[in-house]
């Protein structure tokens, strides 16, 4: 039997997180992990999805400038850039254990689950401990439907030694857009499955139908208002049906529909926390119904915060200022948070939506095409496109960005955002010119 004063449940980078905050404030601390030490993001998600991703931005950037300075479109050798993403995803296991250990900090490996009595089962270990928190993640949703099993996940695909030469995405959300992006500058034949004709909803639909148009303009097929019913698998290839009149035939087919907690396994009911596909129910101190366990994360059922890995860290933060109480009582307050679709053009925005705010009187909307900006004119940037959210005190408080480093430009206007920051207050900054950032200015 183990006993500790914390046990988190997860070993990704929020319980990490929190794990080398308590150990550094003078707690016994152990994290249960079952599968993959380091979690999702650097093993099988935001990291590696990234490292192929450089690849690609790397070869549209090139295309871009192809005849203007530069002769000749690089191509992607898929084996060669799978053999760097596992060069950096098969250390990560190894790694977080290493460091773990290094810091006495317990960590075990299997299932974990409550039992009766209020304890927790870690394979065969029992542990003991004061609070516990969850921090088990999320994971693909499957599609329910016949020949799923056919049907592989963003996991699969970034796992894939080589690269089919037609391959299927189905769903409408960033992950389907990310992976497409990426297959599809690896020289596949890549068509993208929609159930409606509303992609990516949480972005404003002008930039969404710019994304779309360039995803089209590079190869991509995409097929709206289609669910498909069936995926039947033939001696060689998979056919996609959907009962009706679509067929299409492919050599893979990955399923990017959404994402569930992984909670039906850990026994809640037990110790009376409440919890559904969507995640678990917890206060504004990031504490359940049972008031020695906590959760943070993905796992949380959170209706307006992103699921990010830096919400996992900034809760992290958080719980380790209410479990060592060297925080005040107070409730957990986001900053704006921005959120992106990484690709090329990236997508991005922040605070307040901007499609919302059109209909605020208080607040001003301002759409600006900069395609033709000298910052994007320089690189060829095939579209870049802004559109900011003034309150009535000039004060920035949302803004969308298409562009191939809209991601950059997104983390300037955050922090402009979480600084309450007015249009006078940048015209008192002087940039590094010419640069994204000195472009700022012209915005506000």
């Amino acid at each position: 039997m183990t006993h500790v004063e914390t046990l988190i449940i997860g070993g990704g980078p929020g319980g990490l997180a929190l794990a080398y905050a308590l150990k550094g404030a003078g707690q016994t601390v152990a994290v249960a992990e079952e599968n993959l030490w380091g979690g999702t993001c650097p093993n099988r998600g935001c990291d590696p999805k990234k490292i192929l991703l450089a690849a690609v931005e790397a070869k549209r950037n090139a295309e871009h400038m192809d005849g203007q300075g530069l002769n000749g479109e690089p191509t992607i050798n898929w084996s060669d850039l799978m053999r760097n993403k596992f060069a950096y995803t098969d250390g990560i296991p190894s790694g977080t254990l290493a460091g773990l250990k290094q810091s006495a900090i317990t960590a075990l490996t299997g299932h974990a689950q409550f039992t009766d009595d209020g304890h927790v089962m870690v394979g065969s270990e029992e542990v003991v401990a004061d609070k516990v928190v969850l921090a088990t993640g999320e994971r693909p949703r499957r599609l329910d439907i016949p020949g799923a099993q056919h049907v592989g996940t963003s996991t699969d695909f970034l796992n894939m030694r080589e690269l089919p030469r037609r391959i299927t995405f189905i769903g409408g959300g960033y992950i389907a857009f990310e992976l497409a992006d990426i297959a599809n500058a690896a020289g596949a034949e890549v068509s993208l499955v929609l159930h409606n004709d509303k992609p990516l909803r949480a972005f404003p639909t002008n930039m969404v139908t710019d994304l779309v148009a360039q995803l089209k303009a590079a190869g991509v097929h995409i097929y709206e208002n289609v669910d498909v019913a069936e995926v039947n698998k033939t001696d060689a290839e998979l056919v996609l049906t959907d009962g009706h009149d679509f067929q299409l035939t492919t050599d893979a087919v990955i399923g990017a529909t959404g994402r569930i907690a992984n909670v039906d396994t850990l026994n809640l009911a037990a110790v009376g926390v409440k919890a559904d596909a969507h995640g678990v129910q917890v206060n504004d101190h990031l504490q359940t119904a049972n008031p020695d366990i906590y959760a943070l994360g993905d796992v949380v059922a959170k209706k307006t915060v992103p699921k990010l890995t830096p919400v996992a860290g900034y809760d992290a933060r958080y719980l380790a200022g209410q479990l060592t109480g060297q925080q005040s009582d107070a409730p957990i307050s986001y900053p704006a948070i921005p959120t992106l679709v990484f690709g090329m053009p990236k997508l991005a925005k922040v605070g307040v939506d901007v499609t919302a705010a059109a209909n605020e009187s208080s607040l001003t909307v301002k759409t600006i095409d900069m395609t033709h900006w000298y910052t994007y004119n320089r690189i060829h940037d095939a579209v870049a496109k802004v559109t900011v959210v003034l309150n009535d005190k000039r004060q920035l408080v949302g803004a969308a960005v298409l562009s191939g480093i809209a991601d950059e430009m997104i983390n300037y206007l955050t922090f402009l955002i979480n600084q309450h920051a007015t249009t006078k207050t940048f015209e008192n900054q002087i940039m590094a010119y010419p640069s994204p950032a000195s472009d700022i200015d012209y915005l506000l």
